[in-house]
């Protein structure tokens, strides 16, 4: 009778306790946005608040990355006629061209140590492929040399490999190039693994903070959401599963939120969902379109 007793305590005691709190979402955000009439970048606070125009041009800015010490980024712009690398230092203002060729280099991001950044770029002259460069624009070289569209990539938080998304031909029809999926690569490019098998267009890989999951948009019931699945590509699961379109999510630093592109073909902002709970917070409620948020990860000690 006792032990009976003991363990209905146990159990009321249990019952009794609180879930945990959901941590609050914080820190420093990249957005891409043409609030102001024309696409550029601004950092906000990860509630919204406090957005500031770093990039201050008439000419379209898009795709920025932190550099690891949240002092500077890379982005790519027309500023000079065609699409090429800037680093923009946010305290002056200041840019700095680090690609000068007459194709297409976009998409930046910085390498977790901040020494090369990532970029796409058509210079091969086949399609879009993915490079790499020292951060400060020399030694560039091409990782992959494929025949297919390739875009969007991303660092693991160690910086040992690269998570990208290629264009495939379908199996049924090898005339047909309509399925973007989700690759993997060791960061000098070789050991090239595709993770994804979904039917449908899958993109914007990001890497959780601890490696160990990565999240992506794809095509799910005739609309864009966000997934996640393990780093080798196991366990895939639908994190928003609703109508509402979304697109490239990024980590918070604790691995607990994701924001992303979240709305439709008339307005877009930014929104936020806790990972384990999909709790929803929409963060920006401007007119046109607020996309591509970044969270900012701090570098860490070596």
């Amino acid at each position: 009778m006792k032990n009976l007793v003991l363990v209905l305590i146990v159990l009321l005691i249990a019952c009794s306790k609180s879930p945990k709190p959901i941590s609050e979402p914080s820190g420093k955000m990249l957005i891409t946005t043409n609030r102001d009439g024309n696409y550029e970048l601004y950092s906000m606070q990860a509630d919204g608040s406090n957005p500031m125009n770093l990039t201050q041009s008439e000419s379209l800015e898009f795709g920025g990355s932190w550099h690891p010490d949240g002092n500077s980024l890379v982005t790519y712009s027309d500023r000079d006629g065609n699409n090429e690398i800037y680093h923009i230092d946010i305290s002056t203002g200041s840019a700095i061209r680090l690609t000068d060729h007459e194709s297409s280099d976009v998409l930046p991001t910085f390498s977790p140590d901040g020494n090369q950044i990532l970029f796409m770029s058509e210079r091969n002259g086949s399609s879009r492929d993915l490079f790499i460069m020292n951060a400060d624009g020399t030694n560039k070289r091409a990782l992959t040399n494929n025949e297919l569209y390739e875009e969007s990539p991303a660092w693991s938080p160690d910086g040992s490999k690269i998570a990208f998304t290629r264009l495939i031909k379908e199996q049924v029809d090898t005339t047909l190039v309509s399925n973007g999926e989700i690759f993997i690569m060791n960061a000098d490019g070789s050991k090239v693994q595709r993770l994804t098998q979904k039917t449908g267009y899958d993109s914007g890989a990001a890497f959780s903070p601890d490696g160990s999951q990565i999240a992506f948009y794809g095509m799910a019931n005739e609309s864009f959401d966000l997934f996640i699945m393990d780093a080798d590509g196991s366990n895939l699961y639908n994190l928003t599963n609703d109508s509402l379109e979304a697109y490239s999510p990024s980590w918070s630093p604790n691995g607990e939120w994701i924001a992303y592109t979240g709305g439709n073909r008339e307005n877009y902002d930014i929104y936020l969902i806790h990972v384990d709970t999909g709790e929803r917070r929409r963060i920006t409620t401007t007119e046109g379109r607020d996309e591509n948020a970044k969270w900012y990860h701090k570098k860490t000690s070596d």
